[in-house]
């Protein structure tokens, strides 16, 4: 570490007799800067990212290079201290220069270069939902599965940015050690871009891993389409943007048991297929109550089998629940609903007595937003429901 230092000469005169004793003022003392990680280091570790700091000073400019590119960053509200937005990459050389000064007093200037560690192993996005330049539905959720397991979630999750053209609040919730969900706290705004971003280059989920890439993209909120679904009057009503724009007489889950009773919930619909091939769960060809049937027009709300579908059973849509689960209607109107379906347009279903799970399918809008943020890395219970704020790389405060 390389710092800038002046040393100040106090001259005192003495005359001796009667006269007085006079001293000039001290020089002012240039500021101290210093950096973290330190000039001339040459394996930092990337995690922490790049922190500038001015002793007796404020900072007025720091400029930050990696392999040539600018490196973003802020400066506290004290303009004390400068810290890189995102973590730094790895194997990769750094340049800085820094300039900092007090108030008509003298400037100080630091330069130097550092390089960070290279990477372990790899971490990565495996997937993720919306897919690219997608069009979806006021409720989808943006999913994120990792290419391997995330110790430091908090670490994490910090480095996941999502920004939209009509914001709204939304928050994290992991659901497994690789996998973590973004809901908003109501229903996105329609007709919209949406950009997700996971700046893990540098991030270090676990020890002896670092992510080596960040993962961007795009997708459009379309129209506000929503359904709602009353299985004691066997209705189903389609609202586009508030209008009404189809009723559809519908059958439901017969409920002789409960894998054949349709759930009750904020559904989400999540693909669909034409057609899709529907197997009786947990039994077999000759048992009672087998079937193995190709389904036209399917269009798929959980993970427990149910879609939105066509049957030409007229006779009990409108009338009477024969379904094993699912919600069938008229072979036209289960067209047109196919064909106008978005994954992440909701689908309300009331009037049965099996909830719907939060975590069966998408049904994540099941959960009250209070509980929806529990699930994330950086709420923190202990504190009365506050947030963890980002913290400081140990040993830089």
């Amino acid at each position: 570490m390389r710092r800038a230092a002046a040393f100040c000469l106090v001259v005192l005169l003495t005359v001796v007799g009667c006269s007085s004793v006079t001293a000039e003022t001290p020089a002012a003392a240039p500021p101290v800067i210093t950096t973290f990680p330190a000039f001339d280091s040459d394996r930092a570790r990337p995690d922490r990212g790049l922190v500038v700091k001015a002793g007796g000073g404020t900072l007025r400019q720091v400029l930050a290079y990696a392999a040539g590119r600018p490196v973003p960053g802020s400066l506290d509200p004290g303009g004390t201290t400068w810290r890189s937005s995102w973590a730094l990459e790895p194997d990769t050389e750094y340049a800085v220069t820094a300039t900092a000064a007090t108030t008509g007093g003298p400037t100080s200037i630091a330069m130097g270069r550092f390089r960070t560690r290279a990477a372990g192993r790899a971490f990565n996005v495996a997937s993720v939902s919306p897919l690219p330049g997608e069009e979806v539905g006021v409720g989808m959720p943006i999913i994120v599965t990792f290419d391997g397991p995330v110790r430091d979630k908090a670490a994490v999750e910090r480095a996941l940015e999502v920004t939209a053209a009509k914001p709204i609040e939304g928050a994290w919730r992991w659901t497994g050690d690789t996998q973590v969900v973004y809901r908003t706290s109501r229903f996105w705004p329609a007709r919209q871009k949406v950009t997700f971003t996971a700046h893990l280059t540098g991030v270090r989920p676990s020890p002896g891993v670092l992510g080596t890439a960040d993962h961007t993209l795009s997708f459009t909120v379309g129209r506000k389409q929503t359904s709602t679904v009353d299985t004691r009057t066997h209705q189903m009503v389609v609202r586009r943007d508030g209008q009404v724009v189809q009723n559809m007489a519908i059958s439901a889950g017969m409920a002789t048991t409960r894998e054949y009773t349709t759930t009750s919930g904020v559904h989400l619909t999540m693909d669909k297929g034409n057609p899709v091939r529907m197997v009786s769960p947990g039994r077999k060809k000759g048992d009672p109550g087998f079937y193995d049937l190709m389904i036209d027009h399917a269009v798929r709300i959980s993970n427990s089998g149910e879609y939105v579908h066509a049957k030409n059973n007229v006779w009990a849509q409108g009338r009477a629940n024969v379904s094993h689960g699912c919600i069938n209607s008229r072979p036209d109107q289960a067209a047109w609903f196919y064909a106008n379906s978005l994954r992440g347009d909701p689908v309300s279903i009331t009037g049965t007595d099996r909830p719907l799970e939060w975590n069966n399918g998408w049904g994540y809008w099941q959960l009250s937003w209070e509980k929806w943020r529990l699930g994330s890395a950086l709420h923190d219970p202990a504190s009365g429901g506050g947030w963890v704020q980002q913290a400081p790389a140990p040993g830089l405060t």
